[in-house]
């Protein structure tokens, strides 16, 4: 713990940001269904908020070498906090969906920086703790923001106010308590043709993961909505598919690295397919048959990213970790621009049981593709495989710190 505490100003102000982030990709969908948006509108305010983030993702890097940590840090919140204000001053479907870009970008930026940060400054010997602690972080800011929705109400100016005093909050704890002087990062190499002649299968696997978890977490608010629940069972729902993520993450990591990433990542696929097949068939309307569903829901398919990215560095040379992360970082981004466009395009037309049917054909083709690549490519060899490694979802730099901690796990085991 000791040595983990000079990270801990750091880790406080990734755990407001990401709190924040998730507090708002709710809040929108609730309050946009309150002022008369379509369903269709608010897909496209989901699909504007990752278009900003790819954007953001690649450009990043060159803005962290020009400005540093510090202020890039700085100027990024000081613009979504403002940003987060506009929301509720200018109540327009059009100007939100620039908002939403703008959210993207600066959200990008500022989780990238974090993790750029603390993989600067790092020791290799607490890296695996430091990654159980940040996802932890993760989990439980993400999961009680959604809370604040209920207890101080979805409508009016303050929860826009709390948005951007969080947001604003999170300059604090590296601005007072930070002293640490995080190196300029390296220039991430980009090549989208190299990372998908490395994994193709990881590649669609991203692009899908994109469009069916998107969707969930900027139209599931909509459709739960939609069948009746009330803002605290919005939450709820929302947390339990959240926190459902969590649980299968290690599970299904240790699986995979014992019996096969693609026989793992089918399994998962399909487990995902049959939750989402649940929730339409079987739960419809009724709360509590709802939140085994998104549970298993998100059980399933949250870890579905990992496994992907698992699958891909397997087949990497050593000087290509960081490029997969930004390549599948990117593909990502496009199914996550897509999906909550098309599941809400859909539930426009069918209603909104029609969004998990969506998600279970993705899910299911998934699983086919991924059968098909098996056929194709054969087993990967047994010395050729990483280790699993839980990922976050932010940002290339955190790919690279776990990389170096399942590195540094590997050769320790060798001895």
């Amino acid at each position: 713990m000791l040595a983990i505490r000079p990270l801990i100003p750091l880790l406080i102000a990734a755990g407001v940001l990401l709190a924040g982030n998730g507090l708002q990709g709710t809040l929108i969908a609730i309050r946009g269904t309150s002022e008369g948006f379509s369903t269709v509108q608010i897909g496209a305010m989901g699909a504007g908020y990752f278009l900003g983030f790819m954007v953001g993702a690649l450009v990043v890097s060159r803005m962290l070498q020009a400005v540093g940590h510090i202020r890039l840090f700085s100027a990024m919140a000081a613009i979504a906090a403002s940003g987060t204000l506009i929301f509720i001053l200018w109540i327009d479907p059009l100007a939100w969906f620039g908002l939403r870009i703008l959210m993207g970008f600066c959200f990008s930026c500022l989780f990238a920086t974090v993790d750029s940060w603390i993989n600067s400054g790092v020791k290799n010997e607490i890296r695996a703790k430091v990654l159980s602690v940040y996802r932890i972080v993760d989990i439980a800011c993400v999961t009680g923001s959604q809370f604040l929705i209920p207890f101080i109400g979805a409508q009016g100016f303050a929860i826009f106010a709390v948005m951007a005093i969080i947001v604003c909050i999170s300059m604090v704890p590296i601005s007072l308590a930070d002293r640490s002087n995080p190196r300029q990062p390296s220039q991430v190499s980009f090549s989208l043709n190299k990372v998908w002649k490395i994994s193709p299968i990881a590649c669609i696997g991203c692009i899908a993961i994109g469009l069916t978890g998107a969707t969930f977490r900027l139209v599931g608010p909509v459709y739960a909505q939609s069948i009746g629940m009330s803002v605290a069972a919005v939450a709820t729902f929302m947390s339990a598919g959240i926190f459902g993520g969590a649980v299968l993450q290690y599970p299904l990591g240790w699986l995979s690295d014992k019996y096969g990433r693609r026989e793992v990542l089918i399994i998962a696929t399909l487990g995902a397919a049959a939750a989402g097949y649940f929730i339409t068939g079987f739960a419809k309307d009724d709360y509590y048959l709802n939140m085994i569903g998104i549970f298993m829901f998100g059980a399933f398919s949250l870890p579905l990213y990992s496994l992907s990215a698992a699958h891909a560095n397997d087949h990497a040379k050593k000087d290509e970790f960081i490029q997969i992360a930004a390549g599948l970082m990117f593909f990502w981004s496009i199914g996550a621009i897509i999906g909550p466009a098309a599941g809400s395009y859909m539930m426009e037309l069918y209603g909104p049981f029609v969004l998990f049917y969506f998600t279970s054909i993705v899910h299911a083709a998934l699983a086919i593709i991924t059968l098909w690549r098996m056929w194709v490519r054969g087993v990967v060899p047994e010395s050729q495989k990483t280790k699993f490694a839980m990922l976050m979802r932010t940002s290339p730099m955190m790919m690279k710190l776990t990389r170096k901690s399942s590195q540094k796990r590997g050769r320790a085991k060798g001895r």
